[in-house]
């Protein structure tokens, strides 16, 4: 294997989960959801010139789905994992995704002519998962990481969006699953806003932001007073005799229909290639007048047999995909860049623009990336620029236009100083990204760090948002994160828009961050390439703080997904003397709970890991000495993975009472099966302590 080509990939590799990170750790994307794709395929591409066993292949983030669910709900395991769709684009590639499912369902001819398309538009929302058993709804549940999702009934069940209960004739069956998208409609949108201004509060940017943010209320009156809607495009399960009876999938949208749910009527049933085509042709021209937003559609077999027949790729369908159309874009001029300094240090550029509007939002800034962007863009102050709402959400510049330079545009020059605190700028040869070396001396990280510290995620110190840090920070309050603690209420009457009751609230918040969990701690550093996982598995491998920061290069790179650069950039902070500083000055303030013995967690010192360490297990049927949820805490807590179907790469299924349809295919593909006794005998005491469950 040519030693390029491995480490093209590896680069591919870290821009992507870099890319990922920004996305679903840090709510921060650089990139457009079409370059995201780009890259992906990419990358695809080169791993496909790999030998199937080669680790750099089981290290790909290609087969990673969503994000993980937040704190603050409960979790929710799929039945079935809500996978993403392979996007597709133009014409050809529609005729080809229907040649290809020919020839993977081994028909020619006219029996490949013959196959028939379900087409639905594809809206812009929030993905919901809906159980219901004996007719009624039972849970509620957002996507997640496509595996563990946030239990939102409460928030479902008040904004009154689906039936509740289903009557009993339905075609449905009593037990069965409906998915679904929740959204919020252009002109409800365009109202709730103008509410929200009346009452001076916060505006939303977007309806996707504003049914999304709505459902992940943890106050379930506020998705009770907005006006959220849903489509139900997917039916699941169903009882013998009933939903087993619908062959396609447009008569389940139809039963669904007739039992009460919401489903969208602009949809393509039974439709051949060149019907779909047609079909994609008119959704676009229509797309405009819509009073929901949508950004492209969904093919997918109409047979229900043959999608089962066809089956599944790890993180998407064989049998469905997502046509996407191009962003929208308009014409306006670059008036100026300015650089943003992050937490990491690095050194960003933003365009200023002209106010535009691109898809019914005024666009004021767009991100730049870095300095090679610009360079590669042509960007030139005073230019012309093409602006897309990449994803339909953040804004980007995507090229320049030449032919309308003035005479008196200027070249951008990326400063060698920081725009904040005037220290000096670095890049690394290997880096495309600026950064300022002088860490938490300059506010601009200071403000980043200490935003970072308090994330929910995190030491979660509620209430402490990004104007109290602004403040605390240029008031020189908190110049060290152990500041923090150090604060007192006469500090924090000082700031601006403070009463008695927030400072004491507030205080409250950051005495309870005293004791926190050794991985949330590791995760609030802010170490650069340490995201919530990361800090997770460290804590697992090295039980203590005072372990992880003796730790050496070969040490690190033990512990698992820690690659060497991760363990470089560890090992850098740790060794960092002002770090250092001021760490011990932060280790003075909390008490941090490190992991009750390496052991506990699945990692033994002496010896080998626990039987589900590094195993992937699935649940079936009822336990009896502990929940669902429950089990899954005990065997992560032990180093397993607990996944939501079974399959060739499931190591252990544990069955309980009533275990159904996972338990036979267990057996069909010879998986080992566990039952309730046999997992008790597995366990220490220490983890069927119930004090691990206590917030269950």
């Amino acid at each position: 294997m040519a030693e390029n080509l491995i480490d093209e990939i590896k680069r591919r590799q870290l821009e992507l989960l870099r890319h990922q990170r920004l996305y679903h750790a840090d709510d921060a994307p650089e990139i457009s959801d079409e370059t995201y794709d780009q890259l992906a395929r990419e990358l695809e591409g080169l791993e496909a010139r790999l030998e199937p066993t080669h680790p750099l292949k089981r290290q790909s983030p290609l087969g990673k789905v969503g994000s993980n669910p937040r704190s603050g709900f409960a979790t929710v395991a799929h039945e079935r994992p809500m996978l993403s769709l392979a996007n597709i684009a133009g014409q050809a590639s529609v005729n080809q995704f229907g040649e290809r499912l020919a020839s993977q369902l081994e028909l020619k001819g006219s029996q490949a002519q013959g196959l028939r398309y379900a087409v639905d538009l594809k809206f812009d929302g929030l993905a919901l998962s809906l159980r219901y058993r004996a007719g009624r709804l039972v849970m509620a549940a957002t996507r997640g990481d496509g595996t563990l999702g946030e239990d939102v009934t409460a928030n479902v069940e008040a904004a009154r969006i689906v039936p509740l209960q289903v009557n009993e004739n339905n075609s449905l069956g009593n037990e069965f699953e409906v998915r679904g998208e929740v959204f919020m409609a252009r002109s409800d949108f365009k109202q709730l806003n103008a509410d929200q201004q009346a009452r001076g509060e916060k505006t939303f940017a977007n309806p996707r932001n504003a049914a999304a943010g709505t459902m992940r209320q943890l106050d379930s009156s506020i998705a009770a007073l907005r006006p959220l809607r849903f489509f139900a495009y997917a039916l699941l399960g169903g009882s013998p005799g009933t939903a087993q009876q619908l062959s396609t999938h447009s008569q389940q949208l139809d039963a669904l229909k007739r039992a009460g749910f919401p489903v969208c009527d602009i949809r393509c049933a039974e439709a051949s290639i060149d019907q779909v085509i047609a079909f994609i042709d008119r959704a676009e021209t229509a797309r405009s007048d819509l009073d929901f937003d949508i950004d492209g559609v969904v093919v997918k077999l109409e047979s229900l047999t043959l999608q089962e027949q066809l089956g599944y790729l790890a993180r998407t369908p064989r049998f469905a995909v997502a046509y996407k159309w191009p962003s929208e874009q308009a014409m306006t001029r670059l008036v100026a860049i300015e650089c943003q300094v992050g937490r990491t240090g690095a050194v960003t550029p933003v365009a200023r623009l002209e106010p535009v509007r691109v898809g019914g939002v005024l666009v004021t800034n767009a991100t730049l990336h870095n300095e090679g962007e610009i360079a590669r863009k042509d960007l030139w102050l005073g230019d012309t620029v093409w602006v897309r709402r990449a994803g339909d959400v953040i804004p980007e510049v995507v090229a320049a236009v030449p032919e309308l330079r003035p005479k008196d545009a200027q070249r951008f020059v990326m400063p060698r100083h920081c725009p904040v605190c005037k220290g000096v700028l670095e890049r690394p040869a290997e880096e495309a990204v600026w950064r300022c070396v002088s860490g938490f001396s300059c506010s601009a990280q200071r403000v980043q760090a200490l935003l970072h510290f308090a994330h929910r995620r995190a030491m979660n110190i509620e209430g402490l948002g990004d104007r109290l840090a602004e403040q605390l920070v240029e008031r020189g309050m908190v110049r060290h994160l152990a500041d923090l603690y150090k604060l007192t209420e006469v500090d924090l009457l000082k700031v601006d828009r403070m009463g008695l009751k927030l400072a004491r609230k507030l205080l409250d918040e950051i005495a309870n961050s005293r004791t926190a969990g050794l991985a949330r701690f590791i995760f609030g550093l802010g170490i650069r390439h340490v995201g919530e996982k990361t800090a997770k598995d460290l804590a697992l491998f090295f039980g203590s703080f005072d372990a992880l920061r003796k730790a050496s290069l070969e040490q690190l790179t033990q512990a698992p997904d820690v690659g060497p650069v991760v363990a470089q950039s560890i090992l850098g902070f740790l060794s960092t003397p002002a770090l250092l500083a001021e760490l011990d000055l932060l280790l003075e303030c909390v008490n941090l709970q490190n992991s009750a013995s390496q052991q506990a967690e699945g990692v033994a010192v002496n010896g080998p890991p626990s039987l589900f360490f590094g195993k992937t297990v699935v649940l079936t049927g009822e336990l009896q000495s502990y929940s669902r949820e429950q089990a899954q805490a005990i065997i992560e807590s032990l180093g397993g993975r607990v996944t939501g179907s079974v399959s060739k790469r499931t190591d252990f299924v544990l069955a309980g009472q009533n275990a159904g349809s996972k338990l036979d295919k267990a057996n069909s593909l010879g998986v080992t099966v566990i039952d309730e006794e046999s997992f008790l005998g597995a366990l220490k005491p220490t983890e069927r302590d119930n004090e691990l469950f206590n917030k269950l």
